[in-house]
């Protein structure tokens, strides 16, 4: 559901062997993607990445045409600010948020405590990308990044994404089956990107992983902990032209999302 967040990663993660990555020969079409693969697999073990954890996220990925048909086919945000509220922001949604605003009250305030977030926003993310860990996806992550990395038109971009999921499974948090969710790569009950999850996930729950799939004390956490990774000012605003409306724009640059997410936290908090 993130869509154009995925742009605000690009920067993000970027280390030597990943920079290294893209040298493997990209293509727009499944003829050569075996041979890149294998070149691939060749860089991940070159940065780090275990053979046994190489072997399981990407032993018998494949190249999805479904991927790239739909890579090529978003469609921005560009429809009004009520339009978008009616579709993103129902009676039904809020009233949801309302409730698991009291269900994670505990964790909410420990969240605001620790990061300067208020529960609401947390909230109202968690609500807009996924209905509350409800509508998260089943594509294979690493099919449908494999294949983006391979795809010349954001290689590089999706080459780190891709080092950084095997990232992810290489510190425990989860396993590449696991590992699944929206045609893109965003995965678990906040659609994180993998580099996203490597950098600010966080094990809220205390069971010694950050999982954002299985765990609400983990994602709320997460949430709150990108904020604050990209600048969160504890109790200011977060509406246009207010010190938060900004971050909240890095978390999906889409001007009418982050107005909607403000919209969202208002109405969960009244």
């Amino acid at each position: 559901m993130r869509g154009l967040a995925i742009a605000a990663l690009a920067g993000a993660g970027m280390t030597l062997a990943a920079t290294a990555a893209s040298a493997a020969q990209c293509g727009n079409g499944p003829e050569g993607f075996g041979a890149w693969l294998a070149q691939f697999k060749q860089e991940a073990a070159a940065a780090g990445i275990r053979p046994a954890v190489i072997n399981a996220a990407l032993g018998d990925v494949a190249y999805d045409r479904r991927v790239i048909g739909l890579d090529r086919n978003q469609k921005h945000f560009r429809v009004s600010f009520e339009k978008f509220i009616a579709n993103r922001v129902s009676p039904g949604r809020i009233a949801k948020g309302r409730q698991m605003m009291q269900r994670h009250a505990s964790t909410l305030r420990r969240i605001e405590q620790q990061y300067g977030v208020p529960g609401e926003i947390v909230v109202a993310i968690w609500g807009m990308e996924t209905d509350y860990g409800v509508v998260r996806g089943n594509t294979p992550a690493f099919r449908a990044l494999s294949t983006l990395a391979y795809d010349c038109r954001r290689s590089s971009f999706f080459t780190r994404q891709l080092m950084d999921a095997l990232r992810v499974v290489q510190r425990g948090d989860l396993s590449p089956q696991q590992m699944r969710g929206a045609w893109a790569g965003e995965i678990g009950q906040a659609q994180f990107m993998p580099s996203a999850y490597y950098n600010y996930a966080v094990d809220y729950d205390g069971n010694g992983h950050a999982d954002l799939i299985n765990s609400s004390a983990d994602t709320l956490g997460s949430i709150a902990n990108y904020l604050r990774g990209h600048g969160w000012s504890r109790g200011a605003g977060y509406h246009p032209g207010q010190p938060n409306f900004a971050v909240m724009r890095e978390w999906n640059k889409a001007e009418v999302y982050a107005r909607a997410l403000g919209y969202f936290a208002d109405k969960l908090k009244n």
